[in-house]
């Protein structure tokens, strides 16, 4: 039997309409994420993220640099949203996220953003950074279903979001894949401006798992559904991998797909906060796999 995205019964059934309408109705004293900015983002005020009602993007097109059972043989659809809810110094996309690098597009166009993506063969609808758009991408989203759209959703986020908004987005995202970039307050406070990133992280990620559960992978390897989970090794522990991937192991499952990433290099302002401003180790690196492996996690990272 064919996959079919939970999206389309939640379309067929009239709840997506409504999931809409409960969203923009956040945006009109703004709580779609932890900011709590409390901005009419419908009048166009904007808040710590600086995009107001319609959405922002910065680029569309396939992505052959994500994980594999994303990217498969024909790339994962990336939809890349402007602006950012957490700006964090050492951001690898600053131009978009930081600077505002990109294009306001109407509901319509964003949905055949999607189309166009599923029409030259791609395995998934990536939306990057969509935490402060949510309304906006689950509106376009309604479009595209009527124009035909059927491939599985990824919401693509650093795991700053709200558990309220989430919990609207329960039968509407198949695939969840969150970066937990911090375990220490003081840290995320430090480099995040979000000292309260590891508590909602948590919740964030528990909720998640209740609607996805562990990555489900077809025959040809490519992601369906599930969590799929991503954490940055940061220079001398500062992502504090050990709280991480003791919380992934004991709180959600043992099963779980953990993209351990090595690639940290030091961007925008973090040559100028050390130690941020060197590439990590591969000791480092070794050292975070090792405690990944023994909380018993065996999914998603080189062993």
């Amino acid at each position: 039997m064919p996959f079919e995205p939970c999206y389309i019964k939640t379309f067929e059934t009239g709840e997506l309409k409504e999931r809409i309408k409960a969203l923009y109705k956040m945006l009109e004293n703004c709580t779609i994420c932890p900011r709590n900015c409390k901005v009419n983002r419908i009048k166009d005020e904007l808040g710590f993220c600086k995009v107001g009602k319609d959405s922002f993007i910065s680029s569309v097109g396939p992505h052959f640099g994500e994980e594999p059972e994303l990217v498969g043989r024909s790339g994962s659809g990336t939809i890349f949203l402007t602006q950012c809810n957490l700006k964090c110094i050492f951001c690898q996309n600053y131009d978009i996220s930081h600077l505002g690098m990109g294009r306001e597009v109407s509901l319509e166009e964003l949905a055949d953003s999607m189309i166009y993506l599923q029409k030259i063969g791609c395995h998934n609808i990536n939306f990057v950074t969509p935490t402060h758009q949510v309304p906006q991408i689950i509106a376009a989203l309604e479009i595209a279903i009527k124009k035909g759209l059927n491939l599985p959703l990824v919401y693509n986020t650093g795991g700053y979001d709200s558990v309220e908004t989430l919990k609207l987005l329960d039968g509407i995202f198949d695939i969840y894949m969150p970066d937990f970039k911090y375990w220490d307050p003081q840290v995320s406070k430090k480099y995040s401006k979000a000292p309260d990133y590891p508590e909602v992280a948590r919740q964030v990620f528990k909720e998640m798992f209740r609607q996805v559960g562990d990555l489900v992978i077809d025959e040809r390897g490519i992601a369906l559904r599930g969590l799929l989970v991503r954490h940055l090794v940061l220079p001398e522990g500062l992502a504090g991998t050990k709280g991480v991937m003791h919380f992934i192991a004991t709180e959600l499952s043992k099963n779980t797909y953990v993209n351990i990433m090595d690639q940290y290099r030091p961007c925008y302002k973090a040559p100028e906060n050390p130690p941020l401003d060197r590439r990590i180790s591969y000791e480092e690196y070794k050292e975070a796999v090792e405690i990944a492996l023994a909380e018993g996690l065996h999914r998603g990272f080189p062993h």
